[in-house]
């Protein structure tokens, strides 16, 4: 359980630091790059079991830690997008209730089983991540502020069907550092190429911020993966629970650090969404 609960804490931290990003003016693509250097660099460390990379290529893993690697570097800067645009809370909201997302990977490629509570508990995670990102109580939500967290919602939902499916399947107790630096490595590949198009382009400014700010999200990000891989790993805990309890504490203590540290304002259409959100993940996990 304890490894359940440093995942909470260290993952509630990350979308204060990219509200952080706003604050200090960095640039997020920058710093998302740097963040995944360092991870990849713990990833390393970390690992017993050291391997090249012609012999981490012809793991069975490897496959499935690319497209994590490409979601993670995509979904990332979409979550720091949100956080900025959006506020903390929507972007906690939006990130989090893609825990659905699994949840029906799990109906229809596990067999597990569906009921009216389920289906239900969905469509309530739907709403809830619609009415957290309105900005009036009486005009409708706009599409260009539902689309990055619209965007969050399904891509955290991948990752988290993604990584639970390759873990599951091919990765061994052991090689959770490597497996995750690899994740990570490859994340950090596609983001240098995106950076090295913006620096042909001339649209690349480096400034030393960018550097501090990829240093201080990359070391949290690797121990939240981490912890979060080890409480999957945890015998005698279901996955629809662990995953329950943690995006509801997410949830929870995002919106807190929301309003005490940043003063984001929440209309009551948000305070809604925010509620539906916790309802409906109880919901779909005990269904």
């Amino acid at each position: 359980m304890i490894y359940l609960v440093l995942s909470i804490l260290i993952s509630s931290l990350l979308f204060v630091i990219f509200k952080l990003f706003d604050v200090f003016k960095i640039n997020t693509l920058q710093a998302i790059v740097v963040n995944y250097a360092i991870a990849l660099s713990f990833g390393l460390f970390t690992s017993s079991t050291p391997l090249s990379i012609s012999e981490i290529t012809q793991q069975p893993w490897f496959t499935g830690a690319f497209c994590l690697g490409f979601l993670f570097i995509s979904v990332f800067n979409v979550m720091g997008i949100t956080a900025q645009r959006n506020g903390l809370s929507v972007a906690s909201v939006a990130g989090k209730m893609s825990v659905v997302i699994p949840i029906i990977v799990g109906i229809f490629v596990y067999k597990e089983s569906v009921g009216l509570v389920k289906i239900i508990g969905i469509l309530m995670a739907l709403i809830a991540v619609y009415l957290s990102s309105a900005k009036s109580d009486t005009s409708p939500v706009k599409f260009k502020n539902l689309l990055f967290p619209l965007l969050l919602f399904v891509g955290s939902g991948c990752i988290d069907a993604g990584l639970k499916y390759v873990e599951s399947t091919y990765v061994s107790d052991g090689a959770v550092p490597m497996f995750l630096a690899t994740i990570f490595g490859c994340a950090f590949i596609l983001g240098t190429f995106v950076v090295i198009t913006q620096m042909i382009n001339g649209k690349f400014k480096f400034h030393w911020k960018n550097l501090v700010g990829g240093i201080a999200l990359g070391i949290p990000n690797y121990y939240s993966m981490e912890f979060l891989i080890k409480a999957l790993q945890t015998k005698g805990l279901e996955s629809s629970t662990l995953f329950t309890i943690n995006n509801v504490s997410i949830v929870i203590l995002t919106t807190v650090f929301a309003l005490a540290f940043f003063k984001e304002k929440l209309i009551k259409k948000n305070w809604i969404g925010i509620g539906l959100a916790v309802i409906s993940i109880l919901l779909v996990a005990s269904a």
